[in-house]
């Protein structure tokens, strides 16, 4: 029988077209895939091998069913798809500043995978989606221990990093998608100040003001659009009493408008076009993370890049991997099957993921803001009438016969119980004033 036994410490859940391959990959993952590829995007050969030292030693990955993941070998775009899980750790292990606090060191200990992140590039490298895994979520974790037994265990998603390192969380997201993932990544609080401030800050937009006095620096925004830099916007990403309901679905929300902000940044604000701004993106990325061994590879990061070339914003899409409340807690959530079913059978058919819902919880479209083509119109969950979507298949092909088999998700489409929005949406984050 399967263990349901709450940990009690563990934070509750609450209600709770780029011109280039540079331009491409950096308007990937803010957080996640600029780390990879900035190091490929034009900089120069001096500044690459400068890049490349300062990635610090690798994690191994496993493969369940045993095994471990291999480098990628040779120069050129990857032939196929990518999938790569970026963690972003809730440990102060090393931060010093704010952060130098032995006794907070110690309690953190290794940190949980506060932020979980799982980056798919298709195969034919024409579209790309970024899914958040709650970290209240309950569910069955892989036991990263023995990966070949099969066996598991009934736990809180976010305790998979504390249990087995990074290695357990690409199983863990692994196991819930079907996705063979050979990348992976840790990046820490750090990390995204300094991306935030390599970029010359990030303007998100937000519907209503936020207070939260439980980050640091605490936050005081009030509606409309605000220029992030540095440590606010690591708060900014970082909060949950200032955003929605509170709860860490309005925290991903939020990161998901922070994140198509910074996309649009990179791709439409000059960043691209100014080598000190990319270089210093690239060095403020990589000094910032924990790569898995198949990552520390600076030819994998040339790969990646390319791989992206053709790539748009209105092709990449952020959504939260769908979740209902759980039975047994009302503090926590656990995976709502049939829309999860969906998004895994999506992510494993290599389909441009088509979102009919609406944006996250804490999200709203921003007015004025025009879709672009193949989004949702805003307020809607109706898709844009566009031509064909990249990778779908032509009329009278065997993937579109009547006869071939129908699984929901397989032809990309997702129930409108998942929510999120593609990079080139414009949306708000909804505040809320902490009592």
């Amino acid at each position: 029988m399967v263990d349901r036994t709450h940990d009690p410490e563990i934070a509750r859940h609450g209600k709770l077209a780029p011109r280039s391959a540079a331009r491409s990959a950096l308007r990937l993952v803010g957080i996640a895939v600029c780390v990879l590829v900035l190091s490929a995007a034009g900089v120069a050969a001096y500044g690459v091998w400068d890049v490349a030292r300062s990635v610090k030693p690798g994690v191994t990955l496993s493969k369940l069913g045993g095994g471990t993941q291999k480098d990628i070998p040779d120069v050129g775009a990857l032939k196929g798809g990518v999938n790569l899980v970026l963690v972003g750790t809730d440990s102060r292990e090393g931060l010093g500043g704010p952060y130098d606090n032995p006794a907070d060191q110690a309690e953190g200990g290794a940190g949980h995978n506060d932020v979980t992140m799982l980056l798919h590039i298709a195969a034919d490298h024409r579209s790309a989606a970024v899914v958040s895994f709650p970290r209240d979520m309950m569910t069955e974790l892989p036991d990263c221990s023995d990966p070949a037994s099969g066996s598991g265990h009934f736990a809180q998603f976010n305790t998979a990093l504390s249990d087995g390192g990074l290695s357990c969380v690409v199983l863990a997201v692994s196991k819930l998608t079907g996705l063979d993932i050979p990348f992976g990544a840790v990046v820490n609080f750090a990390g995204v100040t300094a991306l935030s401030d390599a970029v010359g800050g990030v303007t998100v937009c937000l519907a209503s003001p936020m207070r939260d006095n439980r980050t640091h620096p605490a936050l005081d925004l009030s509606a409309g659009e605000h220029t992030l830099v540095g440590a606010e916007a690591q708060s900014f990403l970082r909060s949950r009493h200032g955003v929605g309901d509170a709860s860490d679905l309005s925290r991903i929300s939020s990161q998901q408008v922070f994140l198509s902000a910074l996309a649009r940044k990179i791709v439409n604000g000059g960043v691209l076009g100014d080598p000190v701004k990319l270089y210093a993106l690239a060095k403020a990325a990589v000094a910032n993370i924990t790569p898995s061994d198949t990552l520390r590879n600076p030819t994998t990061l040339v790969q990646i890049a390319l791989a992206v070339k053709n790539t748009g914003l209105e092709n990449m899409v952020f959504l939260q991997y769908p979740v209902v409340d759980d039975p047994d807690d009302p503090n926590r959530v656990v995976p709502d099957e049939a829309a999860a079913a969906a998004v895994g059978a999506a992510l494993v058919a290599d389909r441009p993921l088509r979102l009919s819902g609406a944006p996250g919880r804490a999200a709203e479209p921003q007015q004025g803001s025009t879709p672009a083509p193949g989004t949702s119109a805003p307020g809607t969950g109706a898709p844009a009438t566009t031509g064909p979507t990249p990778g779908t298949p032509a009329p009278g092909s065997a993937s579109s016969s009547p006869s071939a088999p129908s699984t929901p998700g397989s032809d990309g489409t997702l129930p409108d119980t998942v929510t999120g929005q593609t990079a080139a949406q414009q949306t708000c984050a909804k505040g809320r004033v902490e009592d």
